[in-house]
C-alpha cells in the first residue's frame, strides 16, 4: 500500500462524504421521520449498498451501464420512482407521530434500497477508486481496503447526520412540529427523487 496516496484518498474520500448527497439527504429525511435509530441504520444500509456497488463495479457493471445506457436508465427511473413513492407516502401521513415502530429493518432495507437504485454509485465507485490505487502492489487488495475505508467513512458521517436528525425530531415532539418535520422529509424524498430522474 503506498501511505501518501492512501492518505490522499482518506482525505478526497472524507471530503466527498461531507457534500451532502443522495445518501446523507436520505438519512437526514429517515432521522426527522424515524428517530435517531432509524436514521442510523439508514446509513448503514446505504453503506450495504455501497458493498454491493463497489463489488459490481469491480466486476465490470459499471462498463455496461456505460455500454447500454437503457440498462442505466431503467435502473434510475426505477430508483426515482420509488424515492418519490416514499415522499407521497410522508406527505399523505404528515399527520402522524414520529414513527419508531417501523423497526430498525425497514430503515435499513430503504437505506439500502435507496443506494442500490441509484446507478451513478456504480460509476462512481469504478471511476473513483482506481485513481487511488498502486498498480505495481496487490490490486486487489487496495481495492478491498479502499471500499472498506469509503464504507466506514460512509456510515460515520451519514450515520451522524441521521442520528443528530432523529434526535432534533425528539426535542420538537408537538403535534405541529411533527407535522412539519413530516412534510420536510417527504419534501426531501420527493426532492431526491426528482433530483436522480432529470441527472445524467
Amino acid at each position: 500500500m503506498n501511505w501518501s496516496l492512501f492518505a490522499t484518498y482518506l482525505l478526497t474520500a472524507t471530503v466527498l462524504m461531507l457534500t451532502p448527497g443522495p445518501d446523507m439527504l436520505f438519512c437526514l429525511a429517515t432521522g426527522l421521520r424515524g428517530g435517531p435509530r432509524a436514521g442510523f441504520t439508514a446509513a448503514v444500509g446505504a453503506a450495504a449498498g455501497e458493498v454491493v456497488h463497489i463489488s459490481a463495479s469491480a466486476l465490470g457493471l459499471a462498463a455496461l451501464f456505460r455500454a447500454a445506457p437503457v440498462a442505466y436508465d431503467g435502473v434510475r427511473v426505477l430508483g426515482a420512482g420509488y424515492l418519490i413513492l416514499l415522499g407521497v407516502r410522508t406527505l399523505r401521513n404528515r399527520n402522524r407521530g414520529i414513527q419508531t415502530r417501523d423497526g430498525n429493518g425497514r430503515a435499513f432495507r430503504r437505506g439500502l434500497l435507496t443506494n442500490l437504485l441509484n446507478p451513478k454509485m456504480a460509476l462512481f465507485s469504478i471511476a473513483f477508486l482506481p485513481q487511488f490505487v498502486d498498480p505495481h502492489r496487490d490490486v486487489a487488495l487496495q481495492f478491498l481496503v479502499l471500499g472498506a475505508c469509503f464504507v466506514a467513512l460512509e456510515i460515520v458521517v451519514d450515520g451522524t447526520v441521521g442520528v443528530l436528525a432523529g434526535r432534533f425530531a425528539r426535542v420538537l415532539g408537538g403535534r405541529r412540529a411533527v407535522r412539519n418535520l413530516n412534510v420536510a422529509a417527504g419534501s426531501i424524498y420527493v426532492g431526491l427523487g426528482v433530483r436522480v430522474a432529470v441527472e445524467r
